[in-house]
């Protein structure tokens, strides 16, 4: 990884994979989904969150798997590009595309809680880690039917499968942060999941 203050010449192509990366993760799938789909802003919805699980709370189970397909490929596209580059570009396109997603400058750095564009990164530059996460996912939500809790105890997993499995330092840190990232955003899922007023996923509309 090369300096970040060195020479322009070097250095260059590190910004313009941040840029570019942050940019992609930057789109608000979610909320554009539900607009064109005549729901207004998701914001105002549920939890107010962008993602896939707040989508489904509008009833149209269509748009939610379809945001959770692009905000999941939008992760997985950014590494796949920037690792024809070399690794750490691209692992420099990993971090700043769930930047993106978590902080958009379009909608004031608030954006979704970034489960499934990491899920994506995870898939693109680590697949058995990102395997493995996502069948903890699985396993949780059928469980318990709290996303963010299934959500949460992936990320808490996802470090120590990389970890497991052997994986170089490079990407060990950055799985580590990632989830670290994830986690933070569900502070609010982690006050209600502690008082018992969480929502549970729910397939059919109320």
């Amino acid at each position: 990884m090369p300096h970040p203050l060195g020479s322009f010449a070097y250095v260059w192509p590190f910004y313009a994979a941040a840029v570019i990366a942050y940019l992609l993760g930057s789109v608000p799938f979610g909320l554009v989904l539900t607009r064109l789909g005549g729901y207004g802003d998701i914001r105002a919805i549920g939890s107010g969150n962008i993602g896939a699980t707040n989508v489904l709370r509008t009833g149209n189970k269509g748009l939610a798997l379809l945001t959770l397909l692009l905000d999941l490929g939008k992760g997985a596209i950014a590494v796949l590009i920037a690792r024809n580059f070399g690794p750490d570009i691209a692992v420099i396109a990993a971090a700043a595309v769930v930047l993106g997603h978590l902080f958009p400058i379009w909608l004031a750095f608030k954006g979704g809680k970034g489960v499934a564009t990491a899920g994506g990164v995870l898939l693109a530059i680590a697949w058995p880690v990102g395997v493995l996460a996502l069948a903890t996912w699985l396993a949780a939500a059928v469980l318990t039917r709290y996303s963010s809790l299934a959500a949460l105890l992936a990320c808490a997993a996802a470090p120590l499968y990389a970890w497991l499995l052997g994986f170089d330092p490079q990407r060990l840190e950055l799985i580590a942060v990632i989830a670290f990232l994830v986690i933070l955003r569900h502070h609010a899922n982690i006050r209600r999941l502690v008082r018992g007023e969480e929502s549970k996923i729910r397939l059919r509309r109320s």
